[in-house]
């Protein structure tokens, strides 16, 4: 059974950082793409970066280039969402998911299959 789960998440205060965790169960890293999503309190899950291949080309939506990036460390076959330079905008659940990579850009839900339950951060003074 596959099995993402998130944390990391919290309270930080605008210019402050956070990196996430996406801890995965039942499936190898090595061969899938990680994607991060978001969504705030009564709004629509938006894609926050995701790749074409499990190490290769990344995407970022413009709110969060340059501020924003993604890793893993394939041993402990966890993902990771770095962010730097938070603002009261980037508050929402964030929830990572996985696909096997086919070198395709990963960027809608649809084209998800696994997900996390996702972690909640909150950036406000």
């Amino acid at each position: 059974q596959v099995q993402l789960v998130e944390s990391g998440g919290g309270q930080v205060q605008p210019g402050g950082s956070l990196r996430l965790s996406c801890a995965a169960s039942g499936l190898h890293l090595g061969q899938y793409v990680i994607g991060w999503f978001r969504q705030a309190p009564g709004q629509a899950r938006e894609g926050v970066l995701s790749s074409s291949e499990p190490n290769g080309r990344t995407y970022s939506m413009a709110a969060v280039r340059g501020r924003f990036t993604i890793s893993r460390d394939e041993s402990e076959n966890t993902g990771y969402l770095e962010m730097n330079g938070l603002n009261t905008e980037d508050s929402a659940v964030y929830i990572c998911a996985a696909v096997v990579a086919d070198g395709l850009l990963k960027l809608r839900e649809g084209d998800y299959d696994y997900w996390g339950r996702g972690t909640p951060v909150t950036v406000s003074s």
